[in-house]
Order: structure tokens, then C-alpha cells, then sequence
């Protein structure tokens, strides 16, 4: 995740989560019930004082697209103010990315009226060069994902590219992309690292929990 590290408070360094700071590759098997025992979400690390930077210039309000085809900007538009998750998806995927995103399906339905409420959901491609507004949008009808509160995004490829170097998640091969979801409530500068195969109960209570400020909860599962 690198420099997005920086945007952590110190309280949530603080709440003895472990260092799991390592991207997953899109190999990783992404969402299977039998895997929930594994860490709901990867800590982070050392955090400079709140305030030390402009989140606008870091996250980039860069342009880019929505599958409805809207023009937006990615900081003004998308994160400010806001508590999101973030994953990393491309439409012609067979296995991780739709599995995800029928999990994050369930994480949504946990999180109920709080949904575009209080949280919202952002899946950026990692191959804009073949993902259209109209292809991401028939990837979000087939999985059930083309709602309100929750945005997928293209672009031109090089703000994609700067966006998702700024989170950590680029790769050169749209196949090898992170899997893993990154969490923030982009006011409060708290940020989680959640693996794509923890159980959607554990995602859903991070996200409430994000929302609501609270940086100082031990795991979710232990």
C-alpha cells in the first residue's frame, strides 16, 4: 500500500493488528466459505500525525468513468467525506474478480440501510484499455452489483494507472492485479487492508466499525 500507510491514525497502528502488509495476487483464491479462518483484515503500519498531507493531491482527483458513463473525479467524487472499500477488478475475469464481487453482494446486504449511506463500494478495473462504461456495466448487472452506492470505474489508462499506484494495487499484467480490499474512512485518515477471503460478516462489521470512527478495535477474527 505503501505511501496510503501514511494516511492511517495512530490509533488503529495501535490496536495490535497484525502486520500482514504483503498485496495478494490475483491467483489467490479469492472467496471461498471454507477459507474463513483466515484474518478479516491486515493491519498497517507506522502512521505519521494526521493533517501531514493533502489527501486530495495523494489520492489524485484524477477523471475517470463510471459504468453509467458520468464523468467523475476520483477524490472529490468518490472517497471525499465518505467511508469505502476498494477492490480491483477486470470484467473479462473468470474466477476471483466475480467471485469477489457475489461476496462483496453478501457484504452489502450485511451492512442494510447503511449502504450508500454511510459506506460505499468502488471496483476500478486494472485494464481500462478494454473495459468500457458499457462492459463494466454488463459485469455489474451478471453479478447483481449495479446499484446505487456502488461505482465501477474506468478511464483513461494512464489515470487508472496513476489511482491504482497511488493504492498500491498496480500491476503491468491486468490478470496479476491485487486482490486484496482495501477500507478507509477517508476523513478520519483510517485505513484496513481486508483479505478477499475473510467471511462477509467480518467485512461487513470492519466497514461499520470504520464508519463509525472507531480505530481502535481489536481483529475482527482472531
Amino acid at each position: 500500500m505503501g505511501d496510503l500507510m501514511r494516511w492511517i491514525r495512530p490509533g488503529l497502528a495501535a490496536a495490535g493488528l497484525a502486520l500482514a502488509l504483503t498485496a495478494g495476487a490475483h491467483d489467490d483464491k479469492p472467496a471461498g466459505a471454507s477459507t474463513q479462518k483466515q484474518p478479516a483484515a491486515a493491519s498497517q503500519g507506522p502512521a505519521a500525525a494526521p493533517g501531514t498531507r493533502d489527501a486530495r493531491a495523494y489520492f489524485t482527483d484524477l477523471e475517470l468513468v463510471t459504468h453509467d458513463g458520468r464523468k467523475v473525479r476520483f477524490y472529490s467524487d468518490m472517497l471525499e467525506g465518505r467511508t469505502v472499500l476498494i477492490n480491483v477488478i477486470y470484467t473479462t475475469c473468470k474466477d476471483a474478480c466475480p467471485l469477489i464481487t457475489q461476496k462483496l453482494n453478501e457484504v452489502r446486504a450485511l451492512i442494510g440501510e447503511q449502504f450508500g449511506r454511510d459506506v460505499w463500494f468502488v471496483s476500478l478495473t486494472s485494464d481500462p484499455e478494454r473495459d468500457s462504461p458499457a462492459a463494466l456495466r454488463s459485469f455489474a448487472q451478471k453479478q447483481s452489483a449495479d446499484l446505487a452506492g456502488w461505482t465501477f470505474l474506468t478511464g483513461n489508462p494512464k489515470h487508472v494507472e496513476q489511482i491504482l499506484r497511488k493504492l498500491g494495487q498496480y500491476s503491468q499484467d491486468a490478470e496479476d492485479h491485487s486482490t486484496l480490499l482495501i477500507a478507509g474512512n477517508v476523513a478520519a485518515k483510517r485505513w484496513a487492508k481486508i483479505r478477499p477471503d475473510a467471511p462477509p460478516v467480518a467485512i461487513a462489521e470492519r466497514l461499520k466499525l470504520l464508519s463509525a470512527g472507531d480505530g481502535s478495535a481489536n481483529p475482527l477474527v482472531r
